[in-house]
């Protein structure tokens, strides 16, 4: 009594998403040779479901249907059902992402693919509701339809799955010939910059009309491409594009303007009303995107906000060992009474609220002027909430205030006679009340998987900023996250990283049972990692453990026939693709970063056959580069660093010397892009 009805083997793993569904009535079983081998001996067909547990739409489809017990009952009986966590297994997820992607046009998470015995994918999507609604097909219908297929015509399916599989092995192949030489640096960053000036939104910055990403790829080529044309009209516009869409990022909703931090997209133009889970990458690239802006710009503004970024990841997303969580949920409890999450529930108020929290009168006001007056002025706030209905299609927001800064502080302070240090102290006195009021509110649930790559992100922003906003605790907080890799995510018998840890019981950190390793992108991020630490603390032990696994990276990961990076190692037979990226996403692609990795590598080191690897990578690359480098915006910039080479800066004096510290300083103040 009291306790869950269903508990399945997922209860035995230690990722936060695939515990979410260790209670489901369905027979999950985690991507293992166990799964496999049933599926063969009992010759079932798989259902493989992948998401990650900050995933609005794998909540809504959970509810719907893995807690179903008639669909469960169907999902067990018929098949062999896997659980993936996309953040533990990207290898697998890509794979089965391809195919989604290939063959309906889309994809996204969860996503739902159906395996014959041997992991050969022959039908998928995305989020299906249980049933059949008028445009769509339900997932009952489809287990019950797949199931009956494949009692009727097995061999038909095999062979169609053997026929999808070929098509993808050539459509996703990535190579270079041995004497191809890099695409022309000009041209890629001269097209990148037309493709990006295209897609910009003159009002609103960013590169689309909604939903809006950060993409901080973006942002970071054209503050390179800034830096190589300062003094053309083109230059000027990539700052210009770039400093704008920095702006209104953090005047919107998007940024979470009581608790810091931002939320991983903008349902809207105009970046109010966000998706609103907060992400680990997200973070470490903004950090790094708005101490850009401040060395480039002098403008404090955005130094305030990569203060605030990082203020929101030492206090919520930081494990007491020195690691760093994935994420926070956008889902919570409206209150401790309530039954069910909403989305934005942590993050949203009514005016009721505010007034009720800030009702001081405010001196030198006109009138009966009240604190809750001004901020709600500020932030946009209205009596029967701010967010449109055609951005909340469940309801969950109706009533509720998505806060954003409507006005610009001058145009606040001047409608009540204020002035700007006056209203500056009076917003800060209301954001810190309504901090502690949210304090009270149910939190939304953390995922505290700690991964190496994501670590690797987030040490860059830390070290950047603290290099560049000359702030010493910065750098101390990435030495201790980079101290908390090497500690619990490398295996130094084999010189290898490992993916993923978690917080354990008491806080403790715990690995898995069967420690998944590093992929390509962990290594890439913990290099250049290392190497922006390096820079900002001069500890020379960085750079040779960076140098250590620049080697390994080589031995795990290089195609020597079609040059470039794999995603994944040589040697599993469940992955029956070995893919490489070709775009830079909400993260960069890392063969895209491997290209500025190999290159300061070698400027430290004097090993020049990694320049030579990096040119190899560029032409692997360079049909995509010169035709749509818009896909490629950070392998576009690292094409500038290979053919401008890398200066190089050498501060000779006493480490401890004011002097020496006050040349490091000025060297840490400029943005100067490609240099060692």
């Amino acid at each position: 009594p009291g306790g869950p009805r269903y508990t399945n083997r997922l209860i035995n793993e230690k990722s936060p998403y695939l515990l979410q569904h260790a209670h489901n009535p369905v027979d999950w079983y985690p991507w293992g040779q166990e799964a496999f081998d049933k599926a063969k001996k009992e010759n079932k067909l798989i259902f493989l479901s992948v998401g990650y547990s900050t995933c609005h739409w794998c909540h809504v489809m959970e509810e719907e249907s893995f807690k179903n017990k008639e669909i469960g009952e169907i999902m067990s009986k018929n098949f062999v059902c896997i659980k993936v966590d996309r953040e533990e297994r990207p290898d697998v997820d890509k794979v089965y992402m391809a195919f989604v992607q290939a063959t309906s046009g889309g994809g996204g998470w969860p996503m739902s693919v159906w395996l014959t015995p041997d992991l050969k994918p022959f039908a998928g999507g995305t989020y299906f509701p249980p049933e059949d609604r008028v445009y769509r097909v339900g997932f009952r219908t489809l287990l019950l339809r797949i199931a009956e297929q494949w009692s009727q015509n097995k061999d038909a399916l095999l062979e169609n799955s053997q026929k999808i599989m070929e098509a993808l092995q050539m459509h996703t192949q990535i190579r270079g010939q041995a004497q191809e030489s890099p695409p022309p640096s000009e041209e890629v960053m001269a097209t990148c910059f037309q493709q990006l000036s295209k897609s910009y939104d003159e009002e609103y910055g960013g590169f689309s009309e909604f939903p809006k990403f950060p993409t901080p790829v973006n942002l970071n080529f054209l503050f390179t491409y800034w830096a190589l044309h300062r003094t053309t009209p083109e230059g000027a516009r990539a700052l210009q594009m770039a400093l704008h869409t920095l702006k209104m990022m953090a005047h919107g909703g998007i940024h979470d303007h009581i608790g810091q931090g931002f939320h991983r997209y903008s349902t809207d133009q105009q970046w109010h009303v966000p998706h609103f889970e907060k992400m680990l990458y997200d973070q470490g690239q903004l950090a790094t995107a708005y101490t850009r802006a401040f060395q480039i710009s002098g403008d404090e503004f955005f130094a305030d906000v990569a203060g605030d970024i990082l203020l929101y990841v030492s206090r919520d997303l930081s494990d007491q060992a020195g690691g760093f969580y994935s994420a926070e949920d956008a889902d919570s409890y409206p209150t401790a009474a309530s039954g069910e999450k909403r989305e934005g529930a942590f993050c949203v108020w009514t005016a009721e609220e505010i007034r009720a929290l800030l009702p001081d009168p405010v001196e030198g006001a006109p009138g009966a002027t009240t604190l809750g007056d001004v901020f709600m002025r500020h932030y946009g706030v209205k009596e029967d909430g701010n967010v449109s209905p055609a951005k909340d299609p469940h309801g969950e927001l109706k009533g509720k205030n998505v806060l954003m800064a409507r006005c610009s502080p001058e145009l606040t302070a001047m409608r009540f006679g204020l002035q700007r240090g006056q209203l500056d102290a009076l917003l800060r006195q209301g954001r810190e009340r309504l901090a502690a009021a949210r304090a009270q509110r149910p939190r939304p649930h953390l995922d505290t998987k700690m991964l190496a790559s994501w670590n690797g992100l987030m040490i860059s922003g830390f070290a950047q900023a603290g290099a560049a906003l000359a702030k010493e605790e910065y750098v101390h907080r990435a030495v201790q996250a980079a101290g908390f890799l090497r500690r619990h995510l490398f295996d130094p018998a084999s010189g290898r990283l490992l993916r993923s840890c978690y917080r354990g019981q008491d806080n403790t950190v715990e690995q898995s049972a069967v420690p998944i390793h590093g992929f390509l992108e962990d290594y890439v991020f913990v290099i250049q990692a290392l190497f922006d630490l390096y820079e900002a603390s001069l500890d020379q032990g960085w750079l040779e453990w960076a140098l250590q696994l620049q080697h390994t990276q080589d031995k795990l990961f290089w195609d020597p026939q079609g040059f470039a990076y794999f995603f994944s190692e040589a040697g599993d037979p469940s992955l029956l693709l070995r893919l490489k990226d070709d775009q830079d996403g909400a993260e960069p692609n890392a063969n895209s970063v491997s290209v500025t990795n190999l290159l300061r590598a070698a400027c430290y080191s004097g090993h020049m056959e990694w320049v030579e690897k990096a040119g190899r990578i560029l032409a692997a690359f360079s049909e995509r580069l010169l035709k749509i480098p818009i896909a490629l915006p950070e392998m576009a910039r690292a094409s500038a660093a290979f053919h401008h080479t890398l200066k190089q800066v050498v501060i000779c004096g006493d480490p401890q010397g004011e002097d020496t510290k006050d040349l490091l300083r000025c060297v840490h103040s400029v943005f100067c892009p490609n240099k060692v």
